[in-house]
């Protein structure tokens, strides 16, 4: 595997990560797409752009939602 065909798949890789992290795996495609093509229309720089950003750092700094439940089984198997 070439060096770019690494990296186009490891930027595939963390894309899908945060779909994931933000529970859209059921969701349907052209939802997705619709809502990445309108986050797209935002300015950098904007306050809308600030606040959506805000909202993605918050919630990669938060545990994951599967981190949190993966934990809550581990515990429950313990006991």
């Amino acid at each position: 595997m070439t060096a770019e065909r690494k990296r186009e798949a490891r930027e595939k890789f963390l894309l899908g990560g945060i779909v994931v992290r933000a529970g859209l795996t059921n969701a349907d495609r052209a939802f997705l797409l619709g809502g990445f093509l309108e986050l797209a229309k935002i300015a950098p720089g904007s306050l809308e752009y600030r606040r959506m950003r805000d909202i993605g750092e918050a919630a990669f700094k938060a545990p994951s939602p599967d981190a949190a439940e993966a934990r809550t089984r581990e515990t429950a198997e313990w006991h």
